[in-house]
């Protein structure tokens, strides 16, 4: 029988932890600020994420990667939508430009990064990249307006693909393609939050109606 991911031992930094680094909702560019200070041996820990999940005394630290290209006319971004059977549950059907999952104590087995570890076991568990890229930390999310939010921190990692070759490998992944962050904002409300927030602070786009109330 498989086991259940509940069960699954996930690394953690107390919530109080990341308000003294600088607390901040949304996004940050401050890469320097938190990373590594939030991978110390002292602050971290690995804890059932079935008493995690609930518990917004701590977050999950995130491995969230994007995938990009830039053209001539400017960057186009990976995006899809999630299956039913993908991941975090009530992430499932929303449109993501994001792949990323928890950092589990398997990822930290005999002396490794769990870190990375984590960050390339995800992408090669979800698509496979057939473009030589360069990987690239750009800031971080924290999002205490939702549920799944409060209890997670994401680390934002932009792949710069060489080109855009990037095939699905599980079937969950569907509605997958590239189209630019402009494209992409004029669908605002069918991507997760996190997406939202990565759209707006790395690729600085943000819904129509919010941009024309920003020019007026």
């Amino acid at each position: 029988m498989p086991r259940d991911p509940m069960d699954e031992e996930v690394l953690v930094i107390p919530t109080s932890y990341f308000h003294e680094l600088g607390y901040f909702q949304g996004f940050t560019n401050r890469v320097e600020r938190y990373v590594p200070r939030i991978f110390s041996p002292e602050k971290t820990s690995f804890r059932a994420r079935r008493l995690v999940e609930p518990d917004p005394s701590f977050k999950q630290i995130i491995p969230y990667a994007i995938l990009a290209w830039r053209n001539g006319a400017g960057w186009e971004v990976f995006h899809y939508t999630r299956g039913s059977g993908q991941g975090e549950s009530r992430l499932r059907r929303k449109r993501s430009i994001g792949i990323g999952g928890h950092i589990a104590r398997e990822d930290a087995a005999n002396g490794t990064d769990a870190f990375h570890h984590a960050l390339l076991r995800e992408i090669n568990e979800e698509v496979i990249i057939g473009s030589p890229y360069i990987l690239e930390c750009v800031g971080l999310i924290n999002d205490d307006q939702t549920e799944v939010g409060r209890v997670h921190l994401g680390v934002v990692y932009r792949l710069s693909l060489e080109e855009p070759v990037v095939t699905p490998r599980e079937v969950d992944v569907v509605g997958h393609g590239f189209a630019s962050p402009q494209q992409l904002a004029n669908n605002w409300t069918e991507f997760e939050t996190w997406s939202q927030i990565a759209l707006e602070g790395v690729f600085g786009v943000v819904p129509p109606g919010q941009a024309d109330q920003r020019t007026a």
